[in-house]
């Protein structure tokens, strides 16, 4: 991942917007940060007696300024008090939507407590060191090709309070407080909850938690990569599957020993990862399915061995992508590193388009798709 490779070399919140904030209003939301008809550096709007105050970024939409970006120093933790001036050019601008970043946290605000006040608080955070795949959608639709504004407000108040839940529940799974711990105790141990009982029960919960978390990435791996019968190594990490899409032969194996030789890496799901995040515009990300094999990591659409929409060829000293044209041949196309999928992008969406074509009537099948704009982590 860009961001993780290189942050710790950035140390301005220049570099931070030339390395990270600019690629993703580009890449991601698809601005174009050159030209001043989209997106409009060092924006000014005098506030009060303020003059000659400056935000980093804002999006304009339609003609209408849309979205104000405020950016920090990669590394440096985001607080409510690095937002005072998009505090104050909210009220004054016609933008619904202010993002507070650090090139790796984006923090999005609206003004869902009251009209043309910003919240002191975020409706949704994205981290890109811990993607939340269920954000993408809402992503999506502040991207140039799918603004739907109205959309992103209506869902805002639940997408609030949900992540906030979320990011509790993370923070009592990881180290639970002792109320949490005494809440659960009370509902399994039937004496006393003293002292004594929160100290023998809190490493237990702690413990029970992990397992719980295991056990359910346990089973989204087996669905999204193998299906039910198929296993995570716990000694490599690695899922294994019991059948592939084409798996190589080996002379004297039997269907057992050819599964154990496919070793799914980190490489590889990062690479569907980002695969997913590009055509997630198109579709629901739900509908992005992975198949490993002995030779490639394949990329399907609904889980169809006839919809291919990529081929990750990680297993060897070059990397390779395999793309797709409209009879379903393969191309591969050289790459250095898995970020250089992203180079890619318009390619892996008209390739999902085709399909969705396809599948219309005939007559809705005549009208033109809009390429759609990546949404998801870079």
């Amino acid at each position: 991942m860009k961001i993780r490779k290189h942050k710790e070399g950035i140390e301005t919140e220049e570099a931070t917007k030339n390395a990270f904030v600019m690629p993703f209003i580009s890449t991601v939301l698809g601005y174009d940060v050159f030209n001043p008809a989209e997106v409009i550096p060092e924006f000014t709007a005098d506030v009060g007696t303020k003059r000659g105050e400056k935000i980093d970024y804002a999006i304009v939409h339609n003609g209408q300024v849309q979205v104000l970006v405020e950016a920090k120093k990669i590394n440096d933790p985001l607080r409510i008090e690095h937002a005072s001036q998009l505090f104050r050019y909210f009220a004054v601008t016609n933008a619904r939507i202010a993002v507070l970043t650090n090139g790796q946290v984006y923090e999005f605000y609206t003004d869902l407590d009251a009209p043309n006040r910003m919240d002191a608080k975020p409706f949704l955070v994205l981290d890109f060191a811990d993607i939340d795949d269920t954000l993408l959608p809402e992503l999506a639709k502040l991207t140039k090709e799918s603004f739907d504004l109205d959309s992103v407000i209506s869902a805002a108040g639940e997408l609030k309070y949900i992540g906030q839940l979320k990011r509790i529940l993370a923070a009592q799974f990881k180290e639970p407080e002792d109320e949490w711990v005494k809440f659960l105790t009370s509902r399994v141990y039937e004496g006393a909850i003293t002292q004594r009982v929160r100290d023998q029960f809190g490493p237990l919960v702690a413990k029970a938690a992990r397992q719980f978390l295991n056990e359910q990435v346990n089973d989204r791996l087996k669905n999204a990569l193998g299906g039910p019968d198929s296993y995570v190594s716990v000694s490599s990490g690695s899922v294994v599957q019991p059948e592939q899409q084409e798996p190589a032969q080996v002379v004297g194996a039997g269907p057992a020993e050819e599964a154990e030789r496919v070793v799914t890496t980190e490489e590889e799901l990062e690479g569907y990862r980002i695969v997913r995040a590009i055509v997630c515009a198109e579709v629901p990300a739900a509908r992005i399915a992975a198949r490993d094999t002995q030779t490639y990591f394949g990329v399907l659409l609904d889980d169809n061995n006839r919809k291919p929409i990529a081929r990750l060829w990680f297993n060897r000293s070059k990397k390779y992508l395999g793309v797709f044209d409209e009879n379903k041949v393969e191309t591969r196309l050289p790459i250095t590193t898995v970020e250089d999928i992203y180079q890619h992008a318009d390619h892996l969406r008209n390739t999902v388009a085709r399909y969705l074509t396809t599948a219309r009537p005939q007559a809705a099948a005549a009208e033109p798709v809009p390429p759609a704009q990546a949404a998801g982590a870079w």
